[in-house]
C-alpha cells in the first residue's frame, strides 16, 4: 500500500459525533466534526486510509481479558492500560438499540446489555458504563463494515494510547490525558510534544477543538491519523499479526 497519493483521516468520537483530522498529499492537517461515521465516509476519497478508535469486529462470546486484541496491547501501557477495556458480546452490543430519552431509559438498557453480556461470557461479566456509553458508536461502525466490506481494507481500528507508545518507541506515555473526567494540562502536553516530534505544527494542536468535541478526542484523532499514515505505508502492525475475524469476516486487530 501506498501512502504517497492516500489521503489519511484519524478519527475519534466526540459529544457532538465524530471527529476526524484529515491530510491530503502535501498539505496541511485539518480538523472537522461529523455527525455521523458515515457522514465522516462519505466526505473523504474511497481509497482514503482511516484510523479509527473505537473497537471493529465483535465476539459472539466473550472470554477473560476482551476480544484478544485488548490482551496483547494492555501489558505495553503500565499505568495506562485502564484505557482499554475490554468489548463484550455482539448480542450484548445489540441488546438495546434506542435513543434514550431519560437517564431511567438509559440505565434500564445497560442493565439488559449487562444481563446478555453476562450469558455470553465466561467468566460472566457485565458491561462497564464507559463501554455502553460508546454502544451506539461501535454499532454504526459494525453496521457499515457489515453492510460494504469494501470499507475493511480502509478502515482499521487503533487505540490512542497504544498509538501514542508505538511513536514513544514502545514507550507508554508516562501522564495521563485526564484525571477524575477533567483533562490533565501535563498529559496533553507530554502526547503534544510527541506529536510535533513526528511532524505537526504546535500551532495546529494548541487551537481550540472544533465545537461539540474536547481537548483529548482532538489529540486522539491527532495520534489516529498519525496511525493511518502508518498503515498507509505499511509500518504499522496489527496487535493481534495476523489479525483475528469476526463472525462477518471482518477483521479484529488493534493497529499501531
Amino acid at each position: 500500500m501506498n501512502s504517497a497519493g492516500a489521503v489519511l483521516v484519524g478519527a475519534d468520537d466526540c459529544k457532538a459525533g465524530w471527529i476526524a483530522v484529515r491530510r491530503g498529499p502535501g498539505s496541511a492537517p485539518s480538523v472537522e466534526i461529523f455527525p455521523s461515521f458515515a457522514a465522516l465516509l462519505a466526505a473523504t476519497p474511497d481509497d482514503a486510509i482511516v484510523a479509527v478508535d473505537m473497537p471493529i469486529g465483535l465476539p459472539e462470546f466473550s472470554s477473560k481479558g476482551g476480544r484478544g486484541p485488548e490482551a496483547l496491547v494492555r501489558p505495553q501501557l503500565g499505568a495506562r492500560q485502564s484505557s482499554v477495556f475490554s468489548i463484550p458480546s455482539r448480542a450484548a452490543l445489540y441488546a438495546d438499540t434506542s435513543d434514550f430519552t431519560t437517564i431511567e431509559a438509559w440505565y434500564a438498557a445497560h442493565r439488559r446489555a449487562s444481563e446478555v453480556a453476562r450469558a455470553t461470557s465466561d467468566p460472566p461479566r457485565g458491561v462497564s458504563i464507559q463501554a455502553f456509553g460508546i454502544f451506539s458508536k461501535i454499532r454504526e461502525i459494525d453496521a457499515l463494515l457489515i453492510a460494504r466490506p469494501d470499507l475493511r481494507g480502509r478502515v482499521f481500528e487503533s487505540h490512542p494510547e497504544v498509538a501514542f507508545c508505538r511513536l514513544n518507541d514502545d514507550r507508554a506515555m508516562l501522564l495521563p490525558k485526564k484525571i477524575k473526567g477533567s483533562v490533565n494540562p501535563a498529559g496533553m502536553a507530554e502526547r503534544k510534544a510527541l506529536l510535533c516530534r513526528h511532524g505537526y505544527a504546535i500551532d495546529f494542536l494548541d487551537q481550540p477543538p472544533p465545537r461539540g468535541a474536547a481537548a483529548d478526542d482532538f489529540l486522539d484523532a491527532a495520534v489516529m491519523m498519525l496511525t493511518a499514515g502508518r498503515i498507509a505505508s505499511g509500518s504499522a502492525k496489527p496487535f493481534p499479526n495476523p489479525p483475528l475475524a469476526d463472525g462477518f469476516g471482518i477483521p479484529v486487530a488493534i493497529w499501531a
